[in-house]
């Protein structure tokens, strides 16, 4: 079957409703050099990682399962020359044991569902980075709370009590970079490029009814709701030491 993200996420450089601009502001805001060594969990076609190491030069280990998205990343960090200092690995990162305390930062950008909600993936990557290193995940958060009757929350919650989760797991918020609403039409609308293309392309494939049903069902739901009320941002968490 051809794996609906495999075919909506074609074109993202960045898979996440963020910019380049931005992944460099938080490069910026976690001070990373040379000397720097990241640790990037689910990063499915390594856009951060290939643009935090070039435009740094922090050393990157990225793991992702899918083997579309590690294909994909492999031959972005060779076409950016970053060979050297960013490794991608094919595994399930729920599943690898990671060093302990070998990182100064470690990254789940929008991929929160690999540790089943928040705050299993801050327990899981904060024994991953050095004291005083920082952890830094890609959530989403509703703008309106509480939601208009009938609405699904998804398991999000509002702004404030998604830095609430970060604080009880004992992490100081540092940084807040949240997406705009270009940035979020940008990401919907590469969706919907990609899989219409995809469609029209391929209208005997036998998953292209439950693909068009995926993709209709996403579309009206981000013009219907999500457009107005959901809104993401990368957190940027301090550990103690």
């Amino acid at each position: 079957m051809p794996w609906y993200y495999a075919v909506a996420e074609r074109d993202h450089e960045i898979q996440n409703p963020t910019s380049a601009e931005k992944i460099a502001q938080l490069g910026n805001y976690l001070r990373l050099g040379p000397e720097s060594r990241v640790l990037d969990l689910a990063c499915g076609k390594g856009g951060p990682a290939a643009l935090l190491a070039s435009t740094f030069g922090c050393s990157v280990l990225g793991i992702e399962r899918a083997p579309e998205f590690v294909e994909a990343a492999r031959e972005r960090v060779a076409a950016v020359g970053v060979g050297e200092i960013v490794e991608i690995v094919e595994a399930d990162a729920h599943a690898v044991t990671l060093e302990p305390e070998a990182w100064d930062a470690a990254l789940c950008l929008g991929a929160t569902f690999v540790w089943d909600d928040l705050a299993g993936t801050l327990a899981a990557l904060t024994p991953t980075v050095r004291p005083g290193g920082h952890i830094v995940v890609g959530e989403p958060y509703w703008r309106q709370w509480p939601l208009p009757r009938g609405t699904d929350d998804q398991g999000f919650v509002a702004l404030r009590e998604t830095v609430a989760r970060i604080e009880s797991a004992g992490l100081a918020l540092q940084g807040l970079i949240a997406s705009s609403e270009d940035d979020w039409d940008r990401y919907e609308s590469l969706h919907w490029r990609a899989l219409e293309e995809w469609l029209a392309a391929n209208p005997t494939d036998p998953d292209a009814g439950e693909i068009r049903e995926q993709h209709e069902r996403s579309r009206d739901d981000y013009l219907s709701f999500e457009r107005e009320l959901l809104g993401w941002a990368i957190f940027i968490a301090r550990k103690p030491g």
